[in-house]
């Protein structure tokens, strides 16, 4: 019985990590053209887990990833199995509305906000990094020189949540490049909301937990 337990609190334990490895950034928009009109900086993170994420406490940074300079991540507070959601530059999130019009409305789309010293997304080259609520590294992307009007997006392996290399950090074009479906709105490309993912389903996440407990026990 004890074994049990014992395999059922480590199993838990594995799930958890497991789920928050399915937490990945799928596009950053660093460099907005806009016809005129930037918009912000923003990047969007993408659910490959078969369950929802709490966001609270969450943070972000650039390039100099870490934890001492992070800023909050604010106005979504989970996110769904499957669905990518968006962070903007925008103190208290007064851009928002704005922003929701310039992409087309969103509709459907969960838009949260960002903002503070240092954070700005430089167009000649930078990085993000998503730090959960203790502070530990959930995912982070670097991108070189911007394509003025042009987000960078990255594709995964969805059972393995490994980046897949011919979509790592690949400027946006009209179409459906991978898993994701680009377009244009007032002089920009992106695809905001649009990564299409397979996520594993419940069962395949607790075969995957217990097989890794399986292979560290035998490796004793």
């Amino acid at each position: 019985m004890k074994t049990l337990s014992l395999l059922s609190i480590a199993s838990a334990a594995v799930m958890a990590n497991v789920a928050l490895a399915n937490i990945r950034i799928t596009e950053v928009m660093s460099s907005s053209s806009g016809s005129g009109t930037p918009t912000p900086d923003f990047f969007e993170l993408t659910n490959y887990g078969s369950s929802a994420i709490t966001l609270t406490g969450w943070k972000m940074d650039d390039n100099s990833f870490a934890i001492g300079t992070a800023v909050a991540l604010s106005g979504i507070t989970s996110i769904a199995a499957g669905e990518s959601v968006i962070f903007m530059e925008s103190a208290a999130g007064a851009a928002i509305t704005s922003f929701r019009s310039f992409w087309g409305g969103l509709v459907g789309v969960q838009v949260g906000y960002y903002s503070g010293s240092g954070v700005g997304l430089s167009s000649a080259g930078d990085g993000v990094e998503i730090f959960n609520s203790v502070g530990s590294e959930v995912t982070r992307v670097s991108f070189g020189a911007a394509t003025s009007g042009s987000s960078f997006f990255w594709g995964y392996d969805s059972a393995t949540g490994v980046v897949d290399s011919s979509y790592n950090g690949l400027v946006s074009t009209v179409g459906t490049i991978g898993s994701q479906v680009t377009f244009q709105s007032s002089g920009d490309t992106g695809s905001l909301g649009t990564a299409i993912i397979n996520a594993p389903t419940p069962g395949a996440l607790a075969l995957l937990g217990v097989a890794s407990l399986l292979n560290g026990r035998r490796r004793r």
